[in-house]
């Protein structure tokens, strides 16, 4: 119940956001991720294609491709996400629950990934996340691997003081917002970290 009050009052304090203030506030989270060495440094990454006023990713993508790296996004196929190669925006079309998803059949495990990129509806300052309720990318980030980074972008007021968690829940790794990033494992070490908050280089 606790996670559908708190699912519904995030929602729709979304939905009142304008296009204007979405695409300030999107770009300012997209720019403090692409100065993160765990941006920096992945050679593969996913992105996702943004809905109902969730944070944009173009600019991410823009970069990513201008970077040379590889650029996955996810697709529904038989009730579990899978992740698709996309060279170019064009590679996209409207697919399941309204998505913008990949048409194209070049298909990249989760295990290849450096690099996760996951929206969500709420962000506790624990690193957890309340999703749509499906669980789609809850049991896609399981088969990714210890060195693969879980990021989420999120409103600043999207940040929880606790969500309830249970044992599928995947923590992230990085939150972050048009604020700053909270980092819940060290870049250098790989190792979960105590401190949280603020920027770092």
């Amino acid at each position: 119940m606790l996670k559908t009050s708190i699912r519904n009052d995030i929602l729709g304090r979304r939905r009142q956001l304008s296009y204007e203030g979405c695409l300030a506030k999107s770009l300012r989270i997209q720019q403090h991720l692409l100065s993160a060495p765990e941006f920096r440094s992945a050679a593969s990454l996913a992105l996702y294609s943004p809905i109902h006023n969730e944070v944009f990713t173009e600019e991410l993508f823009r970069q990513a491709r201008d970077q040379g790296k590889l650029v996955a996004y996810p697709r529904v196929r038989d009730a579990e996400l899978e992740f698709v190669r996309v060279d170019s925006r064009a590679d996209l079309a409207h697919g399941a629950f309204g998505v913008m998803e990949p048409s194209g059949r070049d298909l990249v495990a989760p295990a290849q990934l450096d690099l996760v990129v996951v929206p969500g509806v709420a962000f506790d300052r624990s690193g957890y996340r309340l999703g749509y309720g499906k669980g789609f990318y809850d049991r896609a980030l399981h088969d990714t691997t210890a060195k693969t980074v879980h990021v989420g972008l999120s409103y600043e007021f999207q940040l929880v003081g606790a969500l309830p968690a249970e044992k599928h829940d995947i923590g992230m790794d990085l939150i972050v917002t048009e604020e700053h990033i909270l980092r819940f494992r060290s870049p250098e070490k790989g190792d979960v970290a105590l401190e949280q908050g603020g920027m770092r280089p």
